[in-house]
């Protein structure tokens, strides 16, 4: 069933931490009601006060409105519970209920009011024919005016809940495609790691296999500390790169040459985690496994305003064409790194890929300077 804002036997919502000084007014949505009947009340008898003492005081008039307000306000509260129960019930059968739960609940207000008017203000108390049908206007305007916001009032809140409910699963969908996007790049990095170490294992390498396994360990238990969808700092990120790089150092000896560039302004920057690794994995599979002396891969980072731009680049052959198209991409690596930016970032970013100047590939990332 919907959420409808709650007459006076409805729970109240969760007590939320008391830290937070500011709540929403609909959070604890009988204590909204309360608040709601009470000042439109409360401005009702203020307004005919003020009524009807500009047209002469009278203590008669004045005991005469308190009453009516009393009256008025005890059957909206009555109102409040029959429109909550017929909200539950088949869009025709509440709409024609509640039409005639109005009219009733007009009726009985407008006997009462003229009752009580006749019982103060006459000498001899009865039920004027006259006196009852301006009763019934005046109450059938208030009546309906209050039925028009308590029925505005729920539809917002029906709303504002789905409105919660549609963000709660996309944040849901966006932490389970950020998830799986991380989770894609172990697979493909142990493949090529453990492809190494069948390598060394095989040239009867024993010291340096056992030393990449021992590397790699540390490697994995960094991936599996970290939440998949957690941001990590530049730093860390660059710590991470550099035990990678270990691993490969291992296969690769001085074919080998990393080269780190970091602007210490820019170290406090958050991005998702492993973001990196898969550009320089391309690099040396590009750059330095084919040529002999192998190459250097460049990771450089500055700061420029609220901005921070970060690139991979290798002295490698660069883009080689095929004979159908340059090999842009390779696989798993720029196609996950392209989703988890648009899934951490949106819009606000830029990723390029482009042959350097003196030769080799490059990659650059621009996103926000975020440290939270």
């Amino acid at each position: 069933m919907a959420t409808t804002l709650p007459g006076p036997a409805s729970t109240t919502a969760p007590i939320r931490p008391s830290n937070l000084a500011v709540r929403p007014f609909f959070e604890d949505k009988a204590r909204a009601f309360w608040v709601l009947q009470a000042a439109g009340w409360t401005g009702y008898l203020v307004l005919r006060t003020v009524s009807s003492i500009s047209n002469g005081f009278t203590l008669q008039g004045v005991i005469s409105t308190i009453v009516e307000t009393i009256v008025g306000y005890c059957i909206t509260l009555l109102l409040s519970v029959l429109y909550g129960f017929y909200r539950g019930l088949p869009r025709i059968t509440a709409i024609v209920l509640t039409v005639l739960t109005l009219g009733a609940a007009t009726f009985v207000y407008a006997l009462l009011d003229t009752f009580s008017f006749s019982f103060i203000k006459l000498s001899a108390p009865g039920v004027d024919v006259k006196l009852l049908i301006g009763a019934l206007f005046l109450n059938f305007t208030v009546l309906a005016g209050w039925s028009a916001l308590y029925f505005g009032i729920n539809f917002y809140l029906i709303v504002e809940e789905q409105i919660d409910q549609l963000q709660h699963l996309e944040t849901q969908a966006s932490s389970a495609q950020l998830a799986m996007l991380r989770y894609q790049l172990n697979p493909h990095f142990l493949f090529n790691t453990l492809n190494s170490i069948s390598t060394l294992v095989l040239l009867k390498q024993t010291e340096r296999a056992n030393a990449m396994l021992s590397r790699l360990s540390s490697f994995l238990r960094y991936t599996l500390v970290n939440e998949p969808t957690a941001h990590v700092t530049l730093a860390q990120e660059v710590e991470t790169l550099k035990l990678y790089l270990e691993i490969e150092k291992m296969r690769f000896e001085d074919r080998l040459r990393p080269k780190f560039e970091i602007d210490p302004a820019a170290e406090r920057a958050r991005l998702p985690s492993l973001l990196l690794q898969p550009l320089v994995e391309n690099a040396i599979k590009y750059a330095v496994t084919p040529k002999e002396e192998g190459a250097e891969i460049c990771v450089t980072a500055r700061l420029n305003g609220d901005r921070v731009r970060i690139g991979v680049s290798d002295t490698g052959p660069g883009l080689q064409p095929t004979k159908n198209k340059p090999s842009l991409s390779t696989g798993v690596g720029i196609a996950n790194i392209r989703e988890r930016l648009q899934q951490s970032f949106g819009t606000d970013h830029r990723f390029e890929l482009r042959a350097m100047p003196t030769g080799g590939f490059g990659v650059e990332i621009e996103i926000p300077f975020q440290v939270e």
